[in-house]
């Protein structure tokens, strides 16, 4: 079988440039070795799938290469998706900070990409594997359980190492390495992080409680929820903090992210000078919370009895306290896969390789990854179209 083009993977990025290039009149074939694509896709966003981000900009990314996005998401935005949603009749809200959701279902988009690859006659086949790909002349060969397909260009869309219950494997990375590609060092990115010995012992208790927070490691904050878990925390703020994070780095998270704390001990001291400061902090964190921040290292006791530059260092620790992970929970529960093929060698106009003639990488492979809240979606969609529309 000879194929203009062969996608090998079938998530986001694989069927949106499979779409791109079919509706150009290219003959495509998509390899995917699951049972079925679109596998995270479906389980996105709490089965509704976060599809993009209004506020995307090269910033939410990190990347050893920081320029590299630019072009793409210049050449491809949140608006040109939303409008490929809107012709599909796909109803979608925004939930907050720009992440908007399909109404009803993730399954959506799935069949968006399908439909688009169909306008394409693109060729799409699940549970199939490859044994093995080489260089034919300007093409390829690839050994697959279909059989030899031949392809005149290759395009390497088969993720990272997140989630491997989905079907995550490494197998992008073994084929880069294979073209004298470098893959640069992976881990697991946007994943909750785990506690241990005394720090676990602390905030175990606090199991399934959440809360506002900004948590901080080094130069980076996000604000969000955190979640405490019986393993450690997670919620959007840690999840965030979670790719800059590094074994060993102290995360300083402050529980009051929408105030200054000491304005506001000041005016509780000022307001109920009997209260107790357990009191008055479980005005504004969960009970829970505050019980266990005055036990831990806070004290309680009346207001009226703490002095001026004692209420200074409460606020001090409310705003910065220390909290020392462990580690993180690996690619089980990883939403993304930090790391990969580096992008120095790829064009950031096509994704094509420098090193090889008409062998593209696209998606998660890359050393590509976007912050939580849609803009991982959004990198798929513009570096597939990127490739899609010159592959």
């Amino acid at each position: 079988m000879h194929y203009e083009v062969v996608i090998i993977g079938g998530g986001a990025a694989g069927l949106m440039c499979a779409a791109v290039a079919g509706q150009r009149g290219r003959r495509v074939l998509v390899i995917e070795h699951a049972n079925r694509v679109g596998k995270k896709i479906l389980m996105s966003g709490g089965g509704r799938c976060n599809f993009t981000n209004l506020h995307t900009t090269p910033a939410h990314y990190l990347c050893a290469n920081p320029h590299f996005c630019k072009s793409a998401l210049a050449r491809y935005q949140p608006a040109d998706f939303i409008a490929l949603v809107d012709r599909h009749g796909i109803a979608w809200h925004e939930k907050e900070r720009g992440q908007l959701f399909c109404d009803e279902s993730s399954k959506q988009i799935v069949r968006l990409l399908l439909d688009e690859c169909a306008l394409g006659s693109v060729r799409i086949e699940v549970n199939c594997s490859v044994q093995s790909v080489s260089q034919q002349g300007a093409g390829f060969v690839l050994d697959t359980t279909l059989g030899r397909i031949e392809a005149d260009s290759l395009v390497i869309a088969s993720g990272g190492l997140s989630i491997p219950s989905m079907g995550a494997s490494g197998f992008g990375y073994q084929l880069a390495r294979q073209f004298g590609h470098t893959v640069l060092p992976t881990r697991a990115g946007l994943v909750p992080l785990t506690l241990s010995g005394t720090h676990l012992e602390h905030y175990a208790p606090l199991a399934g409680l959440s809360t506002a927070a900004a948590v901080r490691c080094g130069a980076r904050s996000f604000e969000g929820g955190l979640l405490f878990t019986h393993r450690g925390i997670s919620g959007p703020a840690v999840l965030q903090i979670s790719s800059y994070w590094q074994p060993r780095d102290e995360l300083l998270i402050d529980w009051l992210p929408q105030q200054d704390a000491l304005e506001f001990l000041q005016a509780q001291q000022a307001a109920h000078p009997l209260a107790e400061l357990r009191t008055v902090l479980s005005g504004v964190l969960p009970s829970r919370l505050a019980q266990t921040l005055c036990a831990l290292k806070l004290g309680s006791k009346p207001l009226r009895q703490y002095r001026e530059r004692e209420l200074r260092e409460l606020a001090a620790q409310l705003q910065a306290w220390p909290i020392i992970a462990s580690g993180s929970e690996g690619y089980r529960t990883a939403e993304v896969t930090l790391g990969g093929v580096d992008t120095h060698e790829l064009s950031s106009s096509t994704m094509v390789s420098k090193r090889v003639e008409n062998l593209y990488f696209i998606g998660e492979v890359m050393d590509v990854t976007g912050h939580l809240g849609g803009f991982n979606f959004q990198w798929a969609w513009a570096c597939a179209q990127a490739a899609g529309a010159v592959v």
